[in-house]
């Protein structure tokens, strides 16, 4: 396992995908600014859902400061935990990257799409301990922030005493529940959600289609240890997510294909 954190002592990295000013963002600054005194924003300037772990390299990208340890990037989450950790804060890198707090969840295959994800993700890469953290919204409700302020502290003081390996990052989903009605935390597979199954067509004033892909997803939520089944049993779902992609089982039988 990897090293523990001491976060009393930790240097922060906070970033997104939903932008710089979203509120989901400063929730998550109130909740690491409880747990140290070191934290840094560096985020998107503007949303940047779905663009999943895009790197911005056919032009320059700007870095502005919007605040005190506060800045934005005109680029996707990953250039934000990029130019933070290699450009920003060179005298000390983060101890801790935390990406959100999404507004939605990020769950099953929306963790392929995921910028929330992807800012994690390149944490990781870049070997810091990362973990990425959603709120998941059901139907019209209102998104309850409250509950991801209460059960945000105690999972990252719990993961960060007992650490994580390296190249793996950790993505949190919380349950569109009342803080006081979530019914605890759950360690859970990958689920199976897969966005976009609804494309919509509309003919442009020339006569011209063009396409809207709709955010309708194909779910899973029965299924029994997953992020999808914990998050509507009204839990706190934890999964964590590996960096290498390889599928070792296919490696092997490919091995033997192929001499």
């Amino acid at each position: 396992m990897a090293e523990r954190i001491d976060l009393s002592r930790a240097r922060i990295l906070i970033s997104n995908d939903d932008g710089v000013d979203a509120p989901g963002i400063k929730v998550l600054e109130e909740v690491a600014r409880s747990l140290s005194d070191d934290v840094w924003v560096v985020a998107p300037e503007s949303e940047q859902s779905a663009v999943a772990h895009s790197l911005t390299i056919r032009r320059p990208l700007r870095l502005r400061q919007v605040g005190e340890r506060r800045y934005c990037v005109d680029g996707t989450p990953t250039d934000s935990v990029l130019l933070g950790v290699r450009q920003l804060l060179t005298d000390k890198r983060p101890d801790l990257v935390l990406s959100g707090i999404n507004r939605g969840s990020n769950l099953g295959d929306d963790v392929s799409y995921s910028g929330t994800v992807a800012a994690a993700m390149e944490g990781a890469l870049l070997g810091i301990p990362s973990i990425a953290l959603s709120q998941h919204i059901a139907g019209d409700s209102p998104i309850k922030w409250d509950t991801a302020r209460h059960w945000a502290p105690e999972v990252i003081r719990r993961l960060a005493a007992e650490g994580w390996p390296a190249n793996v990052l950790i993505n949190v989903n919380f349950p569109d529940l009342p803080a006081d009605k979530v019914t605890g935390i759950a360690v859970a597979d990958q689920g199976k959600r897969k966005i976009g199954d609804e494309l919509v067509e509309r003919i442009d004033p020339r006569g011209q289609p063009y396409y809207w892909i709709g955010g309708q997803r194909l779910e899973d939520p029965g299924l029994e240890g997953t992020d999808l089944a914990a998050v509507y049993q009204g839990k706190v779902a934890v999964t964590p997510l590996g960096t290498d992609f390889t599928h070792r089982g296919t490696l092997a039988a490919m091995a033997s294909l192929f001499g």
